[in-house]
C-alpha cells in the first residue's frame, strides 16, 4: 500500500513538470545559437536612412540575426513544451510564450556586449539558468492547482523585473541612440507588464495599463538618455517606476483604495532612485 501511494505521488508530481528530455533539447538549442555567434566571425553591415536634417544608421551583425533566431527557437520550443501539459486541454498558450521569448532577447543583448573569455562564459551560464527557470515556471503556471504554482508565479514575477533591469542597463551600456532606446523600452515594458498582470489568475489581459506603463517608461528613458548615468544607475531609475506602476495596477485591480495603493509604489520608486544616487 505504501509503495502504491508513493508511485501515485510521483506520477502526480511528474504531471506538473515538463519532460527533462524536452526541456534539455530546448535549452541546448537556444544556447547553441548564442554560442555560434562567438565561433563564427562575419562582417557587419549597416542599414542607413538619410533625410534632410536626419541620419539614422542601424548596424547589423551575425549576433543580431542569431538573437532573433534564438528567440524564435524559444517561442517554438515553449509552444512544443506546453502542448504536452495535460491541463492545457486545447486552451491557448500564448501567455506562456511571452516571457521565454523576451528572456532570450534580453540574454542576447548583454552576451553580444561581453568580451571573450571567462566573463562571457559566466554570462552564458547565467543565461542558461534564467532560461531553465522561465521554462519550468511557465510550464508549472499552466495548472493553478499545481503544488508549486505560487512559487512559480513569484519566480516569474521576479524574473520579469530582473529582465527589464538587465535590458535597460544593456541599452545604456551599448550606447543605443534614443531612436532605438525609446521603442525598445516601450515594447519590453508593455509586454512584461502585460504578462505580470495576467498572472493574477483571472485570465485578464489589461492592455490599457500595459500600454500606459510602456509609454511612461519610454518617456522616462528618453528624458534620462542624455543624463550622465552609469548603466546600473540608468537601469535602477527606469525599473523603479516600472515596478511601481505595475504594483499600482495590481492593487487597484484588487479594489484597494487609491490612497493606500500609492504608498507601496512611492516607497519603491524612492528606494530605487536613492540606490541609483549612491551607487
Amino acid at each position: 500500500m505504501r509503495a502504491r501511494r508513493y508511485n501515485l505521488f510521483m506520477q502526480e508530481n511528474r504531471s506538473y513538470l515538463p519532460s527533462a528530455d524536452r526541456i534539455g533539447v530546448l535549452i541546448a538549442s537556444v544556447l547553441l545559437a548564442f554560442a555560434l555567434t562567438r565561433l563564427i566571425q562575419s562582417p557587419s553591415f549597416t542599414i542607413a536612412l538619410e533625410l534632410p536634417g536626419f541620419y539614422f544608421a542601424l548596424p547589423l551583425t551575425l549576433g543580431t540575426f542569431m538573437t532573433i533566431l534564438a528567440a524564435a527557437l524559444a517561442a517554438a520550443g515553449m509552444d512544443w513544451l506546453t502542448r504536452s501539459h495535460p491541463a492545457l486541454s486545447g486552451k491557448t498558450n500564448v501567455e506562456h510564450l511571452m516571457l521565454p521569448t523576451i528572456t532570450t532577447f534580453v540574454i542576447g543583448a548583454p552576451l553580444s556586449l561581453l568580451p571573450n573569455g571567462m566573463v562571457w562564459w559566466v554570462g552564458f551560464a547565467f543565461g542558461a539558468i534564467l532560461l531553465l527557470i522561465v521554462f519550468l515556471a511557465e510550464y508549472i503556471t499552466i495548472n493553478p492547482s499545481a503544488p508549486s504554482y505560487a512559487l512559480a508565479r513569484a519566480g516569474l514575477t521576479a524574473l520579469a523585473y530582473a529582465l527589464f533591469l538587465i535590458l535597460a542597463a544593456s541599452l545604456r551600456f551599448s550606447g543605443a541612440r534614443m531612436v532605438m532606446l525609446v521603442p525598445a523600452t516601450f515594447i519590453v515594458a508593455a509586454l512584461i507588464s502585460l504578462r505580470i498582470l495576467h498572472l493574477d489568475g483571472t485570465d485578464r489581459w489589461d492592455f490599457p495599463w500595459a500600454i500606459g506603463i510602456g509609454i511612461i517608461c519610454a518617456q522616462i528613458g528618453a528624458g534620462l538618455h542624455y543624463w550622465p548615468l552609469t548603466p546600473v544607475q540608468f537601469g535602477l531609475v527606469l525599473t523603479g517606476p516600472f515596478y511601481a506602476l505595475t504594483m499600482l495596477s495590481v492593487s487597484l485591480a484588487e479594489d484597494i483604495p487609491l490612497r493606500r495603493a500609492v504608498v507601496g509604489p512611492a516607497i519603491v520608486v524612492g528606494l530605487a532612485w536613492a540606490s541609483a544616487i549612491f551607487l
